[in-house]
């Protein structure tokens, strides 16, 4: 994977405010890489419910994660507040590419940077479903 520089505020259209937990920090005073995935994940998909693109336990077809990675840069704290800046990179037929830069309370750097993909798939076959209509014109607003 090639190293990517810390991103500034100013590259993202589309924020999700996320509190850091006590439970979030590690051993070592910070918190842990893995939580940093968990709030690649919240901001996604609270974006999903609040764009209308997602209705918990009613959706026909639903985003799954089919990979995912982060690069860290500064460390997240408790009890920092976590603003989480996202764009689509890639928009395919039933799949799309985010990036996620993750920084703290009023820092314009990014501590963290990702990327996060999901397909779209029907909630019962788990096959795969193209991204049409509202779903695709909320994914095409943030494309960059």
């Amino acid at each position: 994977m090639t190293r990517l520089s810390a991103s500034n505020k100013s590259e993202y259209k589309l924020f999700r405010t996320l509190n850091t937990r006590w439970g979030d920090v590690d051993i070592y005073g910070h918190v842990n890489n893995v939580v940093y995935l968990s709030y690649f994940d919240t901001a996604i998909n609270g974006w999903y419910l609040e764009a209308g693109m997602l209705v918990m336990g009613e959706s026909e077809k639903v985003f799954l994660v089919v990979e995912t990675g982060a690069q860290y840069f500064a460390e997240i704290k408790f009890p920092d507040v976590v603003h989480a800046g996202i764009r689509v990179t890639k928009l395919g037929k039933s799949s799309v590419t985010y990036e996620i830069a993750l920084f703290t309370n009023d820092s314009r750097t990014a501590c963290a940077r990702g990327q996060y993909t999901h397909v779209l798939v029907n909630n019962k076959t788990r096959l795969p479903e193209p991204i049409e209509g509202h779903s695709r014109q909320c994914l095409e607003a943030y494309l960059t």
